[in-house]
């Protein structure tokens, strides 16, 4: 997608009616700073005196977008033809002081009727903390500006992806899902001592915990659903699973009917990839009614367990029969505890690959397989 220049984005019509900006500049010039000083070379004239937007609002926060609107003086309101907003990623006082920051985006648009609606997915991320300050200008019949003080500055954070923006991951991990494989039980490896730990603290059975930062950077489910992560994948030859994990030599399994049948509802979580060829599907098993269903019914697209892409669960001669998809990694949540006494825990024979785990692993933006045209 082009993004328009300043001068086309100044002189371009837009709708009195419209409420989205249309005329962006991203632009990395600097037309005023927030202390009003002007660069030589930007065309701005000598300030005077144009209403100071005060209290401003932002509302209606998407993954990507959000209404700002604020309240104006009506002296000289009638002069005002355009706006500046300065929009800014928060500063993290923890982020690398080596890496490169993010230029600071000015976005320019003719005045319309507020609250309008700023959209852009090249600008805005989900989940993501910006910092928001407007002028208001005049442009004069030389092409200079004048504009107004900045106003105060607002700080706001983007929201996560939304059902609508999950369903397009989902359509674009079916695609490469390929076909499905019959599998038999669902497991969960882990360090000897976390199994000692769930014994003695826990009465044995394994507690949920919040899913880490893995992922797509706008999953709602990171850092908010509670659940404990299963793989199901079995090894192509042999039908069961691999002997080698990259998260710990003991391995509890458990047969699928346990986790997965008729009183579970099954939704799609995710879709991502880091910076390798194959990719990761997120499921999520939840107990209907449960505190975990309720959550995902709301947040997540629920998937037909008898007939989807990447997980099944069929009956067939009165015994449920379960497959897996072949060409992605699941990784199953299951949003319930689950006690060790209904399953086994065994050491395994392979080896503890550590370069494949996922934890806290940052999604390729650059992909094209699993990124959708919103904040990464």
């Amino acid at each position: 997608m082009e993004v328009p220049r300043l001068d086309r984005a100044l002189n371009s019509p837009t709708s009195p009616c419209e409420e989205v900006i249309k005329n962006l500049s991203l632009e990395a010039i600097q037309l005023c700073d927030r202390d009003g000083n002007k660069s030589q070379d930007s065309g701005i004239a000598e300030m005077e005196e144009l209403p100071v937007p005060h209290n401003i609002k932002i509302s209606n926060i998407t993954c990507d977008s959000f209404k700002i609107s604020w309240e104006m003086d009506s002296k000289s309101k009638d002069r005002i033809t355009h706006y500046f907003i300065d929009l800014n990623k928060k500063e993290n006082k923890n982020s690398n002081k080596f890496k490169h920051k993010d230029v600071p985006t000015k976005l320019v648009a003719k005045a319309v009727p507020l609250p309008m609606t700023v959209r852009g997915h090249w600008f805005l991320s989900p989940r993501t903390e910006y910092t928001v300050a407007v002028q208001t200008a005049s442009k004069q019949v030389d092409g200079d500006y004048v504009v107004s003080e900045w106003s105060e500055i607002i700080e706001f954070c983007t929201a996560d992806y939304s059902k609508v923006h999950l369903t397009q991951l989902l359509e674009k991990a079916e695609v490469i899902a390929g076909r499905m494989l019959k599998f038999s039980v669902f497991y969960r490896n882990q360090h000897k001592e976390y199994f000692d730990y769930i014994r003695e603290h826990h009465g044995n059975a394994m507690q949920p915990s919040v899913k880490d930062n893995s992922g797509s950077h706008g999953s709602p489910i990171s850092g908010k659903l509670e659940g404990i992560f299963f793989s199901c994948s079995t090894e192509f030859n042999t039908g069961k699973p691999p002997q080698d994990s990259p998260y710990g030599r003991y391995r509890f399994e458990i047969a699928a009917e346990k986790l997965f049948n008729p009183n579970t509802n099954l939704y799609f979580g995710d879709f991502y990839c880091m910076y390798t060829a194959y990719h990761y599907v997120i499921l999520v098993l939840a107990p209907v009614g449960s505190p975990g269903d309720e959550f995902c019914k709301q947040r997540l697209p629920q998937l037909n367990s008898k007939d989807n892409k990447f997980l099944t669960c069929t009956e067939e001669d009165g015994v449920l029969v379960y497959h897996h998809a072949q060409d992605v990694i699941l990784e199953v949540i299951y949003t319930d505890p689950v006690d060790l006494s209904l399953g086994t825990v065994a050491e395994i024979t392979g080896h503890q690959l550590m370069s494949l785990s996922t934890a806290n692993a940052k999604k390729d933006p650059s992909c094209k397989t699993c990124n959708i045209s919103v904040g990464r």
